[in-house]
């Protein structure tokens, strides 16, 4: 479970709509932001390439300039269909 810190960069006068897309797209929390800008965000997804789909998708949002991961953390997350680590 992929787990990080965001840095969204727009242009200021486009911070309130850029907020907007962000508070719609699921796994994101936005936290806030600055006059000059930069959003910081939170991206929590299931799986890495849910987490690459998210950041693409922020990143093609025609008002981003900018998007740059400050913090990842992984978590190991156990499958419980999986077995318990022993050999057969």
């Amino acid at each position: 479970m992929p787990i990080s810190g965001v840095v969204i960069t727009t242009q200021p006068e486009d911070l309130d709509q850029t907020w907007q897309f962000l508070a719609t797209c699921a796994g994101v929390e936005v936290h806030g932001a600055n006059d000059q800008g930069n959003i910081v965000a939170v991206f929590d997804t299931r799986t890495i390439e849910e987490m690459e789909c998210l950041l693409k998708t922020v990143n093609t949002y025609p008002l981003v300039l900018h998007t740059g991961v400050t913090y990842l953390n992984m978590e190991d997350v156990v499958d419980e269909g999986m077995d318990s680590g022993t050999s057969p």
